[in-house]
């Protein structure tokens, strides 16, 4: 997991442990980082932030005669990263769940992405998790646009022993989402967790369609899930929901398949907002709460 990258930044740090930390020292080292950066999947807009500030981190550090260069280098990576994701904030889904449920009306989650990130698997994964803690969940079969989505959705609903809400195949999906929250709010029912169309990014008629989702159902958080293994398409991929929809969270899948790591910096780079959870596995139970010092340590080392 997050190999590559993790071999970027070693590569790095045993490189300046060796030479003075000059200006034009660094900036050669950091030109070839700036490469392997976007070589492990780290969007090249991103990796020139973690350049720029590395730089400006670097230049000019006096390092005490008998320290560690390595280890210092390694620190000033870390805190670099740590802006990054510190700028993004937390989010505990689980807690603003049941924060939200006190109010005696149905939560409701709102789940966009692009096609074959693993958007229904992550649902079923969500629900599991809600029911865990004693939350009540329906499901909106909102895809009425890709054949068998509708027949993936109940299958993963059967399995788990929960109600889907559906209309015919080329129905309205925010009719089918608001049919959701309303029988959700008859039946009181904690939280309603929205399925969508795989929105492409760059298709303007589905994305407009998705906003009107959003807009008819109001939801309380809208939750985009980005797949690991899709490498520089991350960052587009994510800025373009989030212009349009807007995102409050993310989720990322397959991390557990992922050998570069750079996804889920770009993700949080381009939206502004925390990961939520990582996908571990295709059962319903390998979903992992997303924690920032995990990441670091993984890619950077513990410090």
């Amino acid at each position: 997991m997050f190999e590559r990258l993790r071999r970027a930044v070693n590569e790095l740090v045993e490189r300046l442990s060796t030479v003075e930390l000059t200006e034009r020292a660094i900036e050669e080292e950091l030109e070839t980082l700036l490469l392997e950066l976007v070589d492990s999947d780290v969007a090249l807009e991103a990796a020139e932030y973690v350049v720029s500030r590395l730089k400006e981190e670097l230049v000019g550090l006096r390092v005490k005669r008998f320290a560690d260069r390595g280890q210092v280098v390694r620190s000033k990576f870390r805190e670099v990263l740590r802006e990054v994701f510190d700028r993004a904030g937390r989010i505990d889904l689980v807690e603003y769940v049941e924060e939200l449920r006190v109010k005696k009306r149905p939560v409701v989650l709102l789940f966009l992405g692009p096609n074959g990130h693993g958007k229904t698997t992550t649902i079923a994964k969500v629900a599991k998790l809600l029911m865990g803690r004693g939350i009540t969940v329906v499901v909106a079969a909102s895809d009425t646009f890709r054949a068998g989505a509708i027949e993936q959705v109940e299958e993963h609903c059967r399995r788990l022993g929960i109600r889907v809400i559906k209309h015919r195949y080329g129905a309205d999906p925010a009719a089918v989402a608001y049919d959701a929250i309303l029988h959700a709010r008859s039946k009181g029912i904690d939280v309603v967790l929205i399925d969508t169309a795989g929105r492409m990014q760059t298709d303007v008629d589905l994305m407009e369609e998705m906003r009107k989702i959003a807009r008819v159902t109001e939801p309380d958080l809208k939750i985009f899930v980005g797949d690991a293994l899709t490498g520089n398409d991350a960052l587009d991929e994510a800025r373009k929901f989030n212009e349009y929809v807007g995102i409050d969270c993310s989720i990322l899948t397959k991390v557990d398949a992922d050998a570069k790591g750079g996804a889920a910096l770009s993700i949080v780079f381009a939206t502004g907002r925390p990961i939520a959870y990582v996908g571990t596995g295709q059962g319903y139970s390998d979903i992992m709460k997303f924690d920032p010092e995990w990441f670091i340590e993984k890619i950077v080392g513990k410090g």
